[in-house]
């Protein structure tokens, strides 16, 4: 059985082949110029992108199972409609050209940013709005509407489940995700201070392991959160330096602080023409989603998250395995 695999060449992509080839299934996967995830790895490689049907029809004909991962995640705005172009039209284009071929089923990573943020102090769960209105920032109204280009699909015969991850680390992280370069940044001692707030972090592993289950046992037109827990950055810090013995920042920066200096980081970087790590969009994002459950995934799909502990240990050593970490 052929399966295929968009953003293959990203995070969670990069697991997941491992995964699927671990399983002895056959890999197609769509891929451009940088494919440092993908290296030695018996793979079939479609070149092209979200946006040339040929290349899409070439990657999804024959597959029984398509995992659609390619997104643009972004903490700095719509990036002159890259975000909504990527997230939204690639959404629609890959749903589409599954629909034609005659996918048995097709598995889209959207986000826990495609749910709204209000109210803030609320579980979140499947039931939660979506981020579609203009409260919302432009990547979490992306992800929202690119649900919808899905269930559009599902309407006309589509047979296609959708996951939620948040925020995702762990091993196998060669371009070094958002979330990665925070522990990256913890450990090389490249933050002065901590913000005062926290996130929903989950394994990379116990993501790829719940959207496997979800391609075998999800309902058909469902959602299901894939998370973890909520842990304050501190805490994340540490970790890391229960871990590898280097200090990290103990000083946390109040929210109503850090909002407006990180304006400051947004202007810098559009001059500078870099990406900041710090902007508003970053600060919001710690100041959301705290209480958020799982527990649609444990019950249909029997998805068990690891603890924090050991995603931060085994993240801490791959990076040391890859050079990454500095001695």
């Amino acid at each position: 059985m052929t399966v295929a695999v968009t953003g293959a060449s990203g995070h969670v992509g990069g697991n997941l082949v491992r995964a699927l080839l671990a399983q002895g299934r056959r890999v197609r996967v769509l891929a451009r110029q940088d494919r440092r995830a993908l290296a030695g790895l018996d793979v079939e490689i479609v070149e092209g992108d979200l946006f040339d049907e040929t290349s899409l029809a070439r990657l999804v004909n024959g597959a029984e199972t398509v995992f659609h991962l390619a997104a643009r995640i972004s903490i700095v705005g719509p990036e002159g409609g890259l975000v909504e172009r990527t997230n939204v039209l690639g959404t629609r284009n890959v749903a589409a050209a599954c629909l034609t071929a005659g996918v048995k089923r097709l598995v889209h990573a959207s986000s826990i940013h495609a749910f709204s943020t209000h109210p803030n102090g609320e579980v979140v769960d499947e039931t939660r709005a979506l981020a579609l209105d203009r409260r919302h920032a432009d990547y979490d109204r992306s992800k929202a509407r690119g649900i919808l280009e899905v269930l559009a699909e599902v309407e006309r015969g589509l047979d296609a489940v959708i996951v939620h991850p948040s925020g995702i680390i762990g091993p196998n992280d060669f371009k070094v995700s958002r979330m990665g370069a925070v522990i990256l940044d913890l450990c090389h001692r490249r933050l002065p201070a901590l913000i005062d707030g926290g996130y929903n972090w989950v394994d990379v592993r116990d993501v790829v392991a719940g959207m496997l289950a979800a391609e075998q046992k999800g309902r058909r037109g469902e959602r299901y959160l894939l998370t973890g827990r909520w842990a304050h950055i501190a805490e994340l810090a540490a970790l890391v330096t229960m871990f590898t013995s280097r200090p990290t920042p103990r000083f946390k920066t109040p929210l109503w602080l850090a909002l407006p200096a990180s304006y400051g980081s947004l202007l810098w970087g559009r001059i500078s023409r870099t990406t900041p790590k710090f902007t508003p969009g970053a600060v919001h994002a710690v100041a959301m989603h705290r209480y958020v459950s799982h527990m649609k995934a444990t019950d249909e799909l029997g998805y068990l998250p690891r603890p924090l502990e050991e995603t931060v240990r085994d993240t801490l050593a791959w990076f040391a395995d890859a050079g990454m970490v500095e001695a």
